[in-house]
């Protein structure tokens, strides 16, 4: 498929009532039957999920599943930032002093990824982390810190998908799709967790009730349906572990960087 039919049948297929009617389908006990198919299609390890396949009341409802516990254990280590998320990283790297980033050759900047949350300056020449996960992938978004939520924003947008050519192809992407922002105050300084909404998503939501203080691996939020996190970390004396790179797989509660 060409680069310009590829836009073309995204931008036609992006429109917000479509990701609502599919999400409906997905809520509904018709789309029961298909959750072996899917499960099956995608490789997923249903012996991992909290519950026996035929548990589950929806496809919705398998896809937000929660996992066995224990599964997932968190880093040790009080100074790690840990991953939030069961996916691949899709970008890793610096922010610039304009506050700018690249993410498969295209470039973003906070004030577009954040509107006009007044924190941005915080991290200039700070870091950034982009997580993609895959409909294989468990849904459920964990704090990557302990700490105290400062701040939350749910900012509108397209539903555009969020896979490697997307990203690649599709203009700004990160930037024009709903996304759940929060920020967190921890021990270290400052960080934001941006949870970025995709194709057939019908929502992002938080876990209820969203508390204030978080630990470490808490469950924070779910997606329903294909999804992006994106962390920004302050400068201050924050390096990302030897070996992350674009492509590494990675999954909740494991050690992403350390703050010194």
């Amino acid at each position: 498929m060409n680069q310009q039919l590829f836009r073309l049948l995204t931008e036609l297929s992006s429109h917000k009532w479509l990701s609502e009617r599919i999400g409906s389908f997905t809520k509904s006990k018709a789309s029961r039957r298909l959750i072996r198919r899917f499960a099956k299609t995608y490789g997923i390890r249903a012996e991992e999920a909290e519950q026996p396949l035929d548990a589950y009341e929806s496809l919705n409802d398998f896809f937000i599943r929660r996992l066995k516990a224990g599964l997932r254990p968190v880093d040790p280590d009080a100074a790690s930032l840990v991953s939030p998320v069961d996916g691949t990283v899709m970008g890793i790297g610096s922010l610039n002093d304009g506050l700018r980033f690249i993410v498969k050759g295209q470039e973003y900047g906070l004030d577009e990824l954040l509107h006009d949350l007044p924190m941005k300056d915080r991290y200039r020449c700070g870091y950034f982390i982009v997580l993609y996960l895959s409909p294989a992938d468990y849904h459920r978004v964990h704090s990557p810190v302990a700490g105290e939520v400062t701040a939350t924003r749910r900012i509108l947008g397209t539903v555009y998908p969020v896979h490697e050519r997307s990203l690649r192809l599709m203009p700004k992407v990160l930037s024009r799709n709903e996304r759940l922002i929060t920020c967190i105050r921890h021990r270290f300084g400052m960080m934001t967790v941006v949870k970025v909404g995709a194709m057939n998503v019908s929502s992002i939501r938080y876990t209820e009730p969203l508390r204030v203080r978080l630990d470490r691996g808490e469950e924070l939020a779910f997606f329903e349906f294909g999804s992006t996190v994106v962390l920004l970390i302050e400068k201050e004396a924050f390096a990302f572990r030897v070996g992350l790179e674009v492509g590494s797989k990675v999954r909740v509660g494991e050690a992403l960087g350390y703050w010194e």
